[in-house]
């Protein structure tokens, strides 16, 4: 990654709350560029995901981001939350692929362990590691925080790849 600039995606993929976060690393350091979330409004899971479909591509339209780096699915609460949640990844997921770029997925612990040093740090801890190593004034919506966080996680995983 040395002196080139390179601009990372992250995904929090939810069907009501999709976190997003994007990062850019130029010359070793991080920094912030934006961050929020795709609220969906429609009461049907179909039309949700077209929400999600549509935010991410605007998304990537507006960030030109150079790689994409999205939370896996863990074992939600019941059957139906996972479905729901592995319906929205696919929705974020296609619109990544629709425009060909490199999408890499991280576990929520790894993403955790990679931002806060432990893998069951709390989402307040999340939300405050990224306000620190972004030099954040305001902190940033649990969603948006463990969206950039992703991103981050992805930045630290590539950059040691391109190290070792």
């Amino acid at each position: 990654m040395g002196g080139h600039t390179t601009r990372i995606l992250g995904i929090d993929p939810g069907s009501r709350i999709t976190g997003y976060g994007v990062v850019e690393v130029r010359g070793g350091k991080s920094f912030y560029v934006a961050s929020g979330c795709i609220r969906t409004t429609h009461a049907e899971i179909p039309a949700r995901l077209g929400e999600i479909y549509e935010g991410i591509a605007a998304l990537i339209q507006t960030h030109s981001p150079d790689g994409v780096a999205v939370e896996q699915v863990f074992m939600a609460r019941n059957a139906s939350s996972a479905l729901k949640l592995g319906q929205a990844r696919g929705a974020a997921l296609a619109a990544v692929v629709m425009v060909g770029l490199p999408v890499a997925e991280y576990a929520a612990r790894r993403v955790k362990q990679a931002v806060t040093g432990t893998g069951g740090a709390s989402k307040t801890q999340v939300q405050h590691m990224v306000c620190r190593l972004l030099n954040l004034r305001t902190s940033p919506s649990a969603d948006a925080a463990d969206a950039l966080a992703i991103a981050i996680c992805h930045i630290n995983t590539q950059g040691a790849r391109s190290v070792g």
